[in-house]
Parts: structure tokens; C-alpha cells; sequence
């Protein structure tokens, strides 16, 4: 994947050219990741680029974004469940530290993950695992998207 969407990836998701969206949710957008050395690592963008905090939307849409959060974390589970037995868990995190805009990291957790890191944080990877052409998203991960857009459909259907 090329291309300037990333120096604006909220921009793009509100015009339809960010190639990571995977659904449009009620607060923002549910992304999969750039990088997938945990596969399923999903990302969810708020929907106004000027947002840079939790604490910057109104208490109803704060609950909305917390809401989405909550559904892409589901979404991912039950997608990397289905794919792969090994799954631990889902860690949910909204950091900020790299990036300006609000924002919330979806982890899953894997029992194959080194066994010095399984239970670190996940910004203990080397960081080569974040520029490793071997680890970016590409189509080889298509069934991956479409598992974790197709949880994500099941569940706003029945809420």
C-alpha cells in the first residue's frame, strides 16, 4: 500500500481513501493495522482529525468512541479466535504519544508470541517489527479483514 494516506489517515477514512478502513462506526473508523506481527492488530481512528483527547468530545460521543472501542476489541477477538486457536487475549490502549489525533490500539495477544515478551507490553517488540516489509499489511491479509469486518457487522447487527 502507497500513497499519502497516511500523513492523514483520518482525511482519507472521511473521503473513502484510506485503504486500512474496515468499517465506519459511530465515533470513527475501524482500521486494521499497518503492521501485522500480531495479526488482527487493528487500530480505531476518531472521526475529526482535531480531536487530540479522550476528554476533547462531548460526553456523549466520548461513550461512543469508548462504545466502538469496545466493539472493534470484540471484533478482533472473535476474528483471531476463529483463526487461530493460540489466542490469549485482546489488549485495548488509547496512548497518543506518536500520533496528534485521538486513537485507540487493538492488540490481540498470542500463547506462540516469545515467551520474553507475551506478557510485556507490546511496545517492547523490536522496533524492526514495525518497518519489517514481512510484517506489513498487504493481501495476504485479506481473510484477515474480511473476518474482523464480518464480527463487526454480527455485532452492530444485534445491538
Amino acid at each position: 500500500m502507497t500513497g499519502d494516506w497516511r500523513k492523514d489517515r483520518i482525511g482519507t477514512a472521511l473521503r473513502g481513501q484510506n485503504p486500512t478502513v474496515l468499517r465506519r462506526l459511530d465515533a470513527g473508523f475501524a482500521a486494521i493495522g499497518d503492521v501485522q506481527f500480531l495479526p488482527g492488530y487493528s487500530v480505531l481512528l476518531v472521526d475529526d482529525p482535531a480531536v487530540e483527547r479522550l476528554s476533547d468530545l462531548p460526553r456523549d460521543k466520548r461513550l461512543a468512541f469508548l462504545s466502538d472501542m469496545d466493539q472493534l476489541g470484540e471484533a478482533v477477538e472473535r476474528a483471531c479466535r476463529r483463526l487461530d486457536g493460540a489466542l490469549r487475549r485482546v489488549n485495548l490502549e488509547i496512548l497518543g504519544n506518536t500520533d496528534g489525533f485521538l486513537h485507540a490500539h487493538v492488540w490481540p495477544r498470542f500463547e506462540w508470541e516469545p515467551s520474553d515478551l507475551v506478557r510485556m507490553p507490546v511496545w517492547l517488540y523490536p522496533r524492526t517489527n514495525w518497518s519489517d516489509e514481512q510484517h506489513a499489511l498487504g493481501p495476504q491479509h485479506d481473510p484477515l479483514r474480511e473476518a474482523i469486518g464480518s464480527e463487526l457487522d454480527l455485532l452492530r447487527s444485534n445491538a
